[in-house]
């Protein structure tokens, strides 16, 4: 009897705190560590979102590993071994449950782009409604920085595995930060810092997404901007980037453009509050729409711990839009309904 009576209250008590170490996220807190559903800290970094069939899926680095600066590098280039592409899913953008590394490192081949030995940065996931295929398109690099290509992968799932298709420079030019995004009219473009990150190219991709088409443009030549992350409100396009600082942080800078390809014009820098004029220490990887809400949209960054790049922080704030002006202020914390109250 007395152990059917312990029995009975813990799966009482179960009952009562489902959610005990798993506490669902109400509000979001840039800046301060993130745990997925299971109570690990969510490792998803320089990444991007894709909305499918009413579920979020957000892709990023997986750091993993002791953060080095190479004996070769002249400059402050950390790095961790590559361990792959992880993927996390979600209901609300709050919160996220890790559905597991989707493209992995290649281990047992030193030649190959996904090795632990090479690098591999911000990687962006878009769906092609014809072929049915996700996918996946990242910068690519060799040990020493001397590859800046574009890898290019592809999935029947959006949790994986991705199938790596291999790597090459688009257009000729070299392909460093990058981003894709998709127009409303289905066409894909790669957007990436080139001519070492000089000038930032605006690429139209094939119908089925996994190649350049032949048809871009140099923007902001010699203005040196990486980071991109793009996004389109009332048939205007936007673009957010930074100013090319290493690790280190610098002020944001908000571009537009009537047509995809250009000419873009310069805003400013959107941030506003603390720390604004160094982009709240953070750098920009990726503009998320909200599903289901007006003028809603969420600007992801990355907070960079360069001698521990695991330990990275990830700072996500509302874009508020005002007529013509949009700023992206400092929030300790926020939730949903700041959309409601602010972005009508």
């Amino acid at each position: 009897m007395k152990v059917k009576f312990i029995t009975s209250v813990l799966f009482a008590c179960a009952l009562a705190f489902p959610q005990v170490g798993r506490a669902q996220h109400t509000e979001f807190c840039p800046g301060e560590v993130w745990s997925d559903t299971e109570g690990n800290p969510i490792n998803a970094h320089g990444g991007g979102i894709l909305y499918y069939e009413g579920t979020y899926y957000w892709y990023g680095e997986y750091k993993k590993g002791k953060t080095v600066l190479p004996e070769w590098a002249t400059w402050e280039c950390y790095r961790t071994d590559v361990t792959g592409v992880s993927c996390y899913s979600s209901k609300d953008l709050l919160n996220w449950k890790f559905e597991g590394i989707v493209l992995p490192a290649v281990k047992d081949d030193p030649n190959h782009d996904l090795h632990p030995s090479k690098v591999l940065e911000r990687p962006k996931v878009i769906y092609n409604k014809k072929t049915k295929k996700f996918v996946m398109w990242a910068h690519v690099e060799s040990a020493d920085y001397s590859k800046a290509c574009a890898g290019v992968a592809v999935s029947d799932s959006p949790t994986g595995r991705f199938e790596y298709l291999g790597s090459f420079r688009p257009n000729n030019a070299m392909s460093r930060d990058q981003t894709v995004f998709v127009d409303d009219d289905g066409r894909a473009y790669q957007f990436y810092s080139s001519e070492n990150n000089a000038t930032m190219y605006i690429s139209l991709l094939t119908d089925d997404y996994l190649k350049p088409s032949g048809r871009f443009t140099r923007n902001f030549i010699n203005k040196s901007r990486e980071a991109p992350a793009v996004f389109k409100h009332e048939g205007k396009y936007y673009m957010l980037s930074s100013g090319c600082t290493g690790w280190d942080p610098n002020a944001a800078e908000l571009a537009v453009a009537d047509s995809i390809m250009g000419e873009w014009k310069v805003i400013g820098n959107p941030c506003t509050g603390k720390d604004a004029d160094k982009t709240f220490y953070a750098q920009s990887t990726y503009v998320q729409p909200v599903v289901g809400k007006k003028n809603a949209y969420i600007a992801m960054f990355d907070r960079w711990n360069k001698t521990d790049l695991e330990n990275s922080r990830y700072v996500w704030l509302p874009v508020v839009i005002s007529g013509e002006k949009i700023t992206i202020p400092w929030h300790e914390k926020w939730g949903m309904e700041v959309f409601d109250a602010k972005l009508k």
